[in-house]
């Protein structure tokens, strides 16, 4: 199936063109069910229910990304600010940013758009 059809215009802006929701309106913001979140384009698990918490900035958080290799962090550069890009390692859809100050032992704090994920419950 063509991505673009399959995609919201939403997710389509976040994913393809490196949008960002408008906080505190996203689907998995304050989502509190057990399982795995996807990529919603090519389903590939990014992050674990047991790593997410509350940042209390709008988008969902995590501390670590399920495994190693399903998130690739970049550079971004863009909006005058340097800042560290979340992508899937799989297929490269924009996920979010990575910021050095959550509250666990790991220290990050993965920002991701609920555009950008799809839930399977456990």
């Amino acid at each position: 199936m063509n991505l673009v059809k399959k995609l919201t215009p939403e997710q389509f802006r976040v994913t393809q063109q490196a949008g960002t929701e408008a906080p505190f309106t996203g689907k998995y913001y304050n989502y509190q069910e057990q399982g795995n979140y996807l990529c919603v384009c090519c389903h590939q698990i990014l992050f674990s229910f047991n790593t997410k918490f509350d940042s209390n900035m709008g988008w969902p958080s995590f501390s670590n990304a399920s495994k190693s290799d399903s998130v690739k962090l970049i550079t971004d550069n863009s909006h005058g600010m340097s800042r560290v890009e979340a992508r899937c390692s799989n297929c490269d859809a924009h996920l979010g940013h990575v910021f050095s100050d959550g509250p666990t032992s790991s220290g990050n704090r993965y920002c991701i758009n609920s555009a950008s994920l799809d839930f399977k419950p456990s």
